[in-house]
């Protein structure tokens, strides 16, 4: 598939030249390339296209380890592109850590009263309610908490 790609492209370039010699030929009205050129050219073709099809022949006779070796190959290089996309990835977060306001980001006292007062109740709460037994029971420091 790679070897018909590199060939359709090759092929493709030869002929876009052939269209703009073509062209600068009309235009200018005198011949780009020399006749000679042009003949040698012709039998080089002709050569690489027998040289093709004698190839395509022999290719296809190949076992079945190359394509087991092109599967391997394949599958290296995604994993290759995968390592390679978690790495820009990482780069990524350190450079949008390196940019940030909140690079180095501490947590601050809140500013809201009830939520002080619940995080304190939660902490006396939690550690005199595990030690006396009271699960579910109401202490003294509702009161406290009313609104």
């Amino acid at each position: 598939m790679i070897f018909t790609s590199i060939i359709f492209f090759i092929s493709l370039l030869g002929i876009i030249g052939l269209f703009v010699a073509k062209h600068l030929e009309d235009q200018h009205q005198k011949m780009v390339l020399p006749q000679e050129l042009r003949e040698k050219a012709d039998e080089h073709a002709i050569q690489l296209k027998s040289l093709l099809l004698r190839k395509r022949a022999e290719m296809s006779k190949l076992p079945g380890v190359f394509m087991h070796l092109l599967r391997v190959a394949v599958h290296e290089a995604a994993l290759g592109a995968a390592r390679f996309a978690r790495f820009l990835e990482s780069q990524a977060h350190r450079l949008a850590d390196f940019v940030s306001h909140k690079h180095h980001f501490k947590k601050g006292e809140t500013r809201s009263e009830f939520l002080k007062q619940v995080s304190e109740h939660a902490k006396n709460n939690g550690s005199s309610g595990a030690s006396s037994g009271q699960n579910s029971g109401s202490s003294g420091d509702d009161a406290t908490l009313q609104l």
